[in-house]
């Protein structure tokens, strides 16, 4: 496989989140991610002094932070993972967007691998979630072009404020240095909650870092503060607490395309 992107990236961008039932609510934030090719960590490791994938650093990586956590190789996993989707990664990159472990924390409500091919054209996606009570779930699903459309159940307790159901629809641009996700949760036809991310791609430097650490030195354990601020605004207002149900012993799910032009889509 050739090299057509850096080994390590800095994915600069925000978020939204989105709740219109019972009330309507939101919040957004700014985010720093790193983008991150899982066959050359050392190379990414040599990018900047500030960021090690191999050992502590003020940003650093760690193989057990995802996919075996550390049982097996990040690409054994991934490979399979993505076999579940239909889609033969073992000729393609993969690259893994996700928040940086700032000294000794970490959290990511959301990790994205994604294969490409050597031109950069993705071939499929993982979404690794997890809550914070531990847990995570994978939702895998293969890609068409640099803009995809799928759904999935949703099976997997992420907040206390809303129940087990609903389908997620997912919208993904991929294209060059630019990323825009959007995870809609839909209930009787409509959306009840959606999340939107959105990054742009430059170069991992030394400098880079040290500005994320200077300007934005909350951007990883402020998603953990974020969260349980946002959660306690929502108590506040009167939301309804769901207690956690049971973790689903499968921790895979397979997302269906969905039509573009779709009624359901459109909905």
């Amino acid at each position: 496989m050739s090299q057509s992107k850096p080994a390590l990236l800095i994915r600069r961008g925000r978020t939204v989140h989105r709740r219109t039932t019972p009330f309507v609510s939101q919040f957004a934030y700014r985010l720093f991610l790193i983008d991150i090719d899982i066959d050359r960590l050392d190379e990414a490791s040599r990018q900047s002094g500030l960021f090690n994938a191999r050992r502590l650093a003020l940003f650093s990586f760690r193989q057990k932070d995802h996919g075996a956590l550390g049982q097996d190789t990040l690409r054994n996993w991934a490979e399979k993972e993505f076999s579940s989707a239909g889609v033969d990664a073992r000729g393609c990159h993969i690259r893994l967007v996700t928040f940086p472990r700032h000294l000794f924390y970490k959290f990511a409500p959301i990790s994205l691998w994604i294969a490409e091919t050597d031109e950069g054209a993705p071939q499929g996606i993982l979404y690794e979630v997890r809550n914070t009570f531990g847990e995570r779930h994978v939702y895998a699903a293969s890609l068409d072009d640099e803009r995809s459309l799928h759904k999935a159940d949703k099976v997997f307790h992420v907040s206390p404020f809303f129940d087990m159901t609903g389908t997620y629809r997912f919208s993904l641009r991929y294209r060059g240095d630019e990323l825009f996700l959007t995870v809609a949760t839909v209930g009787s036809s409509r959306p009840f909650h959606t999340a939107s991310l959105e990054t742009q791609a430059s170069a991992a430097t030394t400098g880079s870092f040290a500005k994320a650490a200077l300007f934005m030195p909350m951007s990883t354990l402020g998603v953990t503060l974020g969260i349980h601020w946002e959660a306690l605004k929502l108590w506040l207002k009167g939301a309804n607490y769901h207690r956690k149900p049971p973790k689903d012993k499968d921790t895979r799910s397979v997302a269906a395309p969905l039509d573009k032009h779709s009624q359901e889509h459109q909905a």
